[in-house]
């Protein structure tokens, strides 16, 4: 690094030789300055108003805009409180936002750092050329980082350490770079010889740059400013160098600390300064202009814990000491298992003739997280006579003792566990029966085993990003790297208040894949922010879905033992196998939250994303073939009943999880993340997937539409094509498939010209959002309404789910006619469609199937002067075959 210097515009300095040098600084920092033999000092100038930071320009003196000033503390934004439980969960500047649906767009303007317009964000992807290696392990991509990503200049300085400097209590660094001004923490004198030391980066924003950047050191506990500045440092930063990925960190260097008179040298300072982007290596972990609350707004990657299933089979217990039930009442004996907050219990016990053992052979599954440090607790329960269960006996086993299992072949042995003394009626502590601590009351036989061939779902099953399987040794290699650049939103609504009456929104963006969740350092007080952060995963299946979702940060706001929730903003959900590879995607998102008062578009966010794979055709056919999930999933299954409880205590292991890191990722946010309320009750959820199903069956109601032209003649050229066609496929029945085969592929090839440009968003109109009614809305939002708003929406909801069940009566009934017509329930109708039968099967085989064929299908295409607009004969009789409908009660 170049020593450090002062320059300003239009001020003559002289030196040696006709060089220009500055006069010093009177009661401000002056860096000494070097000539070519060494250091040297300038004359001393003072100003027309005594000592002070004058220099002269052309016109006379002039002052220097960059005054050393004691710090002043930032006004911190008065966030406006949460309202009760029921109440809005977003201020009243989103609640007054009017509606607005996901087609409404966005104007985005030029950033002044050098951002893309509205044209950048378009729907079209733009190509990224590029070349890629395959390790074996891993996928990467052969080209320079953060290119999905606009490059953001940030001035870097590390401090290090200061040493020369008088005995003070706290001191602290003050950077400052024209208006941006940084201070550091107090620091601290680790080796005990006088030499505070911070080990601090600062990253100041470089979008318009500054002429000098200075640095100054300053005790914390002075009695007033003047006493309190102890030296400082001025740098040019022209002569900043500019460290670009991947070189090494810049080694920092000892530099004079000028102090309030002329030459008076205070103190050395340790630092590094130098010009890098966000890419730099240090910008996650360094203190940022944009995002001055470190504590909570840092960029931050988090890892989900490893996931188990733990399953226990209990097979049986011996030795129990169980009271004989009176006369007519079995033995109720089951076992309880306990693994933190989950819980489960057997079903009914099989009782031998003794009274002492008992029988289950069930399997309980519960989710265990690593580090494996919980304990099983097990619970034998006498419930024969009794309301509360009388307790038998306990044993508690350390799950890191479980054997963990890789497949099925692997055979996992049993033990028997002994049993200690009962504790009486309910699960409460203490002896309450007068057995002592480790009375021996009994034995349970368990097998357990830690299933590492199943994925543990914490996902909804729809919008998974991982379908591996707990051991690693089960893991296929990549196929790809899935590359994301969080750009930034534009048009974010107010989601707090600041002074009392301007609106702020502190946003930062999440993006979870796999067991890799991501966070964007939040930008504070802006509506348009800007985070140019780029993020790589490992893809194992390329069906998989990207989640990405913008909040509001409440947490830095939050003091001690208050627990604020931060405000969702949006989500976004990208299929990877929708991405073609190696193929930049870049667009814009409307951010889409349904609220009480209706759907709210709270923005867009601007997102870039890249799905980089060498896998050819073989590697594809071969990833599409394979079985989902784990083949534990399929020789073993779990219920769905059963699996959604699992996944209900995944989702909660996973957010206790998060919250213990620094920053803390909220309940909150992982629960949105998930979908963990994917499955609740939804009129609107449920009219959604009506319409969805009817989009499915669109297809064949088109094709019923086309044949019933057909046949009505509506277009004779179409009709007559059709016969001509059809006699081939009769004559020549061996080109049925590959006709077929034939006609998809052409349908498939015309609606390639319609296939989506870009990965889609959030859909409003799918999710019957933009239509939902008022109380529908309040039925979704509130969890235990009023009585008589509970019994409104109980007599619809029985409404509903009486449609539903006559639908269902239609259904059976027509499958009930079917198995009526041999069934003999209706003799006479039996008689006439056996008889039928009979007479369709010798005609059958005295008559050539062709023939057959031509007479039926030009019977079906007959003209309509050759119709009956009444029901046909078959249809009649089929209607009035029996049904088990009128022996129901």
């Amino acid at each position: 690094m170049q020593p450090p210097v002062i320059i300003v515009e239009d001020a003559p300095m002289h030196g040696p030789h006709g060089s220009m040098m500055p006069p010093p600084m009177h009661g401000h920092m002056m860096p000494p300055m070097h000539g070519p033999h060494g250091p040297m000092m300038p004359p001393p100038m003072h100003g027309p108003h005594g000592p002070g930071p004058m220099m002269h320009g052309p016109h006379g003196p002039m002052m220097m805009h960059a005054r050393m000033m004691p710090p002043q503390p930032e006004p911190e934004p008065e966030p406006e409180q949460p309202g009760p439980d029921g109440a809005e969960p977003y201020p009243p500047e989103v609640r007054k936002t009017r509606m607005a649906s996901s087609t409404e767009h966005v104007r985005i303007p030029r950033h002044p750092s050098g951002g893309f317009g509205p044209d950048y964000y378009t729907a079209s992807p733009r190509v990224i050329s590029g070349r890629f290696v395959s390790t074996g392990e891993a996928v990467e991509p052969v080209q320079s980082t953060y290119d999905l990503v606009e490059p953001m200049r940030y001035l870097f300085v590390r401090i290090v350490r200061v040493r020369g400097i008088r005995a003070c209590e706290g001191p602290y660094v003050k950077i400052q770079a024209g208006p941006q001004c940084l201070r550091s923490r107090p620091g601290r004198d680790v080796s005990g010889t006088g030499s505070p030391e911070w080990n601090q980066v600062f990253a100041v924003s470089h979008a318009k740059p500054e002429p000098t950047l200075e640095i100054s050191v300053w005790d914390g506990q002075a009695p007033s400013p003047a006493d309190a500045f102890l030296g400082g440092v001025c740098f040019d930063l022209s002569d900043v160098p500019v460290r670009d990925q991947p070189d090494g960190p810049l080694a920092a260097q000892w530099y004079r600390l000028e102090g309030g008179e002329p030459g008076m040298v205070t103190g050395d300072i340790m630092v590094s300064v130098w010009i890098g982007t966000q890419a730099d290596d240090v910008f996650p972990e360094a203190w940022n202009t944009d995002a001055p609350y470190a504590a909570y707004t840092r960029a931050k990657v988090y890892q989900s814990p490893k996931l188990w299933y733990l399953r226990a089979s209990v097979i049986e217990a011996q030795d129990l000491r169980v009271p004989t039930p009176p006369p007519g009442l079995p033995f109720d004996v089951r076992v309880k298992v306990q693994l933190g907050f989950q819980s489960a219990r057997t079903r009914r016990s099989v009782a031998s003739s003794s009274g002492s053992a008992f029988a289950w052979a069930e399997d309980l599954m519960f989710v265990a997280s690593e580090p494996l440090d919980d304990t099983l607790v097990l619970l034998v329960e006498d419930r024969s006579m009794i309301k509360e269960p009388a307790l038998l006996g306990h044993a508690t086993i350390p799950v890191s003792s479980v054997e963990q299992r890789l497949d099925e072949r692997q055979i996992v042995a049993s033990r028997w566990f002994n049993l200690e003394g009962g504790m009486g009626h309910g699960d409460g502590g203490g002896d309450q029966q007068g057995q002592p601590p480790g009375f021996y009351s009994g034995r349970l036989h368990l097998r357990l085993s830690l299933e590492g061939g199943y994925h543990v779902l914490d996902e909804a099953a729809h919008v998974c990003s991982d379908y591996r399987p707990t051991a690693k040794q089960l893991w296929k290699p990549p196929v790809g790297v899935l590359e994301l650049g969080i750009v930034g939103a534009c048009g974010l609504l107010p989601m707090k208040t600041k002074g009392g009456s301007k609106g702020s929104t502190d946003a930062y963006c999440v993006a979870k894949y796999g067991k890799k969740w991501v966070r964007t350092r939040t930008v504070t007080d802006s509506f348009n922010p800007r985070w140019n952060e780029q993020y790589t995963w490992q893809v194992y299946d390329p069906c998989t879905v990207l989640t990405v979702a913008v909040f509001d940060n409440w947490r830095m706001f939050a003091g001690a033992g208050d627990d604020r929730q931060d405000y969702r903003i949006g989500k976004v959900r990208v299929r990877v196998s929708t991405l073609e590879s190696n193929r930049a995607y870049t667009a814009s998102y409307p951010l889409l939250v349904l609220l009480r008062s209706g759907l709210k578009k709270m923005g867009e966010v601007q997102l870039a994303v890249r799905f980089s794979s060498p896998a050819h055709l073989p590697d594809t056919w071969a990833t599409y073939t394979s079985p989902l999930l784990p083949r534990m999933h399929y020789l073993r299954p779990i219920g769905v009943a059963q699996q959604e409880a699992l996944r209900g205590a995944a989702v909660r292991t996973v957010a206790a999880w998060l919250a213990r890191s620094e920053p803390p990722l909220g309940p909150e946010v992982v629960r949105y993340m998930l979908d963990a309320d994917a499955h609740t009750w939804s009129v609107r959820r449920a009219k959604a997937n009506w319409f969805r199903i009817m989009g499915v069956l669109a297809w064949a109601v088109g094709l019923e539409r086309w044949l019933n032209g057909v046949r009505r003649w509506r277009n004779p050229s179409t009709t007559v094509l059709v016969h001509v066609l059809y006699l081939v496929l009769v004559w020549y029945p061996e080109l049925v498939v590959p006709t077929a085969s034939l006609y998809v592929f052409l349908i498939g090839v015309w609606y390639y010209r319609f296939r989506p440009r870009a990965p889609a968003g959030m859909d409003a109109r799918l999710s019957q959002a933009d239509t939902v009614e008022g109380d529908e809305l309040e039925e979704e939002f509130d969890a235990v309404p009023a009585p008589d708003v509970l019994r409104l929406r109980y007599e619809r909801l029985r409404t509903l789910a009486g449609r539903v069940q006559r639908v269902m009566g239609d259904v059976a009934a027509q499958g009930e006619r079917l198995q009526a017509l041999v069934s003999w329930r209706d003799p006479r109708a039996s008689r006439i469609f056996v008889g039928v039968c009979l007479a369709v099967a010798v005609a059958l085989y005295a008559m050539p199937p062709k023939m057959v064929a031509v007479a039926s299908g030009f019977y079906y295409l007959r003209h309509p002067m050759f119709r009956d607009p009444m029901p046909a004969a078959s249809v009649n009789f089929f209607r009035r075959l029996p049904s088990l409908s009128d022996r129901m009660l």
